[in-house]
């Protein structure tokens, strides 16, 4: 070892100790470490830079998470214990870091093979799932809203009358592994280009992924798909020609119903892969429209080099980690640099640069952000990946209804895109809630992408379902996804703490729901949700003592941890503060209720006001804010179920005025409720 490795050896050796000693302090970041070392900020982040390809950040969440890894294999903790060990104030985001970092989640330390190093050997037919999605539904579920970003339904019940297919992986006929990412670009063209046609139905790209190396027969991948029709292909790039076999395949009978070779050059690669798309079109009779035509035989550049630098970056962007979108940007830049034209390379990069900053507090790309999605949408404003990064970009500016009609325009252009629907399905959940549009879209995910690969993911897919239904008063196919959730993994604690629920709104029995919140609290007394959850019920029993002992704890916590999370509880929070005397915390907690619900851009924002209102025992303005609120019919159902059990608008209740307002949302939403059932019945979302 040189003397400057062993020197840069010995100061990463002094970083991992200094950060090892503040482990357990969330707030030891970048400027503390830089404090401790006597550097400053600049110096250090060259410094580890060079010495690890990090960022400071990056760097210490990875000692953070290899020091979690030593606590879990322990078997000693729990994962919400391990993660406040560890300093991540939040147990979703640590899951998320730990499972973008090592490749599965923390509760499944105890079945890998992890070496020394920290490596984990996995069996590699195992799909990896997309990070950054699965972490923004663990994230939403803390806050509980309880949603996942990918949907899946029983796959063996088909339920679309539209003719559905699906592409799997084409395979590379060249010895030269190198190549692989071409061969992956035309497949994936190809899938694209279909999924532009409304009236087929085409599986996602992430669930036939793992079907790569699978020895299936048709039949059989048929019955785990659930679909008509299959593109099978194989190819390989020799210099400037492409050798490519394709074919489609009937699922029911096995039969070839067409197939090309072809012996390209590859400057017609993508003359190819429109003729290919609308040869299975025409086969098996499904209509293109001629704007949907006009999509397919739209050219992505008329530069081969910048579409060769292009699918590489794809390559790296698939792989959905941060590493992956970090080595994906480079190769988009060099396709620009070869095409300034190139509409999807300008807005891949935004959307890359979106996620690298999603889950961070200090948000480092906006300008680049905001700057390749404005050259995307000036070249071309109907290329779906230019309206995903339009509205990612007013999502990272928290300018969530301006993001609305570039979603739903990008949904247009592409109503197959799997992607495209599970993003709307998370924003109408997370962002700006709708609980038709959230289970409508749940549903339509679920259809496109179908394949659960193993029993964790299964549970987690019918959990979301579940939460979906119960949300628009679908309590028997709520209950019926939430069992099939913990058929697939009994210790889902979040299904069980879901079920409860569920159970709540078939026999309104208070005492059972309290039961079985402490009975999964007892599991992991760190769940921050359960904790406040409990608190709660307890709340609705008017049992005060009870309440403050989980509320105070979770405030205590909430505030050690500066946690940003469930601030339209503070009102139930602070009205339990005021019954056991605590008037100066209970105000300060009121104080950010009315803050939270003037803000609000849901709308839930009157109802909120309402009960603040009515806890002032002002009258007037409470009914006058509940009386707006009546005007919408597609809130989630738990407003009634405790609406009438809320003690904050005891001081309303008696009032004519409050009876008949009740009535008229219960109304609304039962009536709601009927023509969702028969909007999904129509649409083949619901047996």
């Amino acid at each position: 070892m040189s003397d400057l490795q062993s020197t840069e050896n010995d100061f990463l050796n002094q970083l991992t100790k200094i950060i090892e000693a503040n482990i357990s302090n969330e707030q030891f970041g970048v400027s503390e470490l830089a404090n401790e070392i006597g550097m400053s900020r600049s110096n250090l982040l060259r410094k580890i830079k060079k010495s690890t390809n990090l960022s400071v950040s990056q760097f210490i969440r990875q000692i953070r998470l290899k020091n979690a890894m030593d606590l879990l294999k322990q078997d000693s903790f729990t994962v919400s214990e391990v993660s406040y060990k560890v300093g991540f104030g939040s147990t979703s985001y640590f899951i998320k870091c730990f499972r973008e970092y090592y490749g599965f989640p923390p509760g499944e330390v105890e079945t890998k093979d992890v070496s020394e190093n920290n490596t984990v050997q996995i069996n590699k037919s195992t799909k990896k799932r997309t990070v950054i999605l699965i972490s923004l539904a663990v994230l939403v579920f803390v806050l509980f809203i309880a949603l996942f970003n990918i949907f899946k339904p029983d796959a063996s019940t088909k339920t679309n009358t539209k003719k559905s297919i699906a592409v799997l992986p084409f395979k590379n006929d060249s010895n030269d592994s190198t190549n692989v990412y071409f061969i992956n670009g035309v497949m994936e063209a190809i899938l694209t280009n279909l999924q532009n046609i409304e009236n087929l139905k085409v599986i996602s790209r992430t669930s036939v992924e793992k079907y790569r190396n699978s020895s299936k027969t048709i039949p059989e991948l048929a019955k785990e798909l659930n679909v008509d029709y299959f593109v099978e292909g194989s190819g390989q790039k020799i210099e400037d020609k492409i050798l490519m076999n394709i074919q489609l395949i009937e699922a029911s009978s096995d039969n070839h119903l067409w197939a090309e070779q072809y012996n390209k050059k590859v400057t017609d690669v993508f003359k190819l892969q429109n003729d290919v798309a609308k040869n299975i079109a025409d086969k098996i009779e499904v209509i293109i429209t001629p704007e949907e035509k006009e999509r397919i035989d739209k050219l992505p550049t008329n530069n081969p080099i910048a579409y060769d630098y292009f699918l590489k970056g794809l390559d790296q962007f698939h792989k959905e980690t941060s590493e992956g979108l970090l080595k994906a940007i480079p190769y988009f830049k060099e396709a620009i640099a070869h095409d300034d034209k190139f509409t999807r390379a300008y807005a891949n990069i935004a959307i890359a640069y979106y996620y690298l900053d999603v889950f961070q507090s200090e948000k480092q790309h906006s300008a680049l952000i905001n700057e390749y999605t404005e050259k995307a949408m000036l070249l071309d404003s109907k290329q779906p990946e230019s309206l995903i990064a339009k509205a990612l970009s007013y999502m990272n500016n928290s300018e969530y209804k301006m993001a609305i009609p570039y979603l739903e325009k990008a949904l247009e252009y592409s109503p197959n895109s799997a992607y495209i629907i599970n993003l709307l399905s998370d924003f109408y959940t997370s962002y700006l809630p709708n609980t038709q549009k959230y289970l409508e879209n749940a549903l339509k995910g679920a259809q496109l992408d179908i394949a659960a690969n193993d029993s964790i993911t299964a549970s987690y897919i019918y959990l979301n379902i579940s939460n979906a239904f119960i949300q628009t008063g679908f309590t028997k196919e709520a209950e019926k996804n939430i069992n099939k959730s913990l058929d697939y993994n009994p210790k889902n604690l979040f299904s069980e703490y879901v079920r409860a629920f569920i159970l709540f709104a078939k026999n309104n029995d208070l005492q059972q729901t309290q039961e079985l919140l402490i009975k999964e609290f007892q599991k992991d007394t760190t769940r921050l949700d359960l904790m406040q959850e409990i608190g709660k019920i307890y709340y609705y029993q008017r049992d005060y003592e009870n309440a403050y002992k989980y509320y105070h704890k979770f405030i205590k916590i909430r505030e050690s941890q500066k946690l940003d999370i469930y601030k339209y509880e503070n009102s139930k929070i602070g009205y339990v503060y005021s019954k056991m005397g605590e008037k100066a915390k209970s105000e300060e907690l009121f104080n950010s209720y009315f803050e939270f619900a003037t803000n609000d851009e849901s709308i839930y924002k009157h109802l909120s006001l309402a009960v603040y209102y009515a806890y002032k025992n002002d009258q007037n303005k409470a009914i006058e804010h509940l009386k707006l609120f009546a005007k919408e019919d597609n809130f989630q159902y738990w407003v009634l179920l405790f609406l009438k059990l809320e003690p904050l608008v005891d001081t309303i209740k008696d009032l004519p005025e409050f009876k008949e307002i009740y009535n008229t949302l219960e109304t609304n939403f039962w009536n709601h409720h009927k023509n969702i059932r028969k909007s999904l019945e129509e649409k083949g979302l619901l047996n």
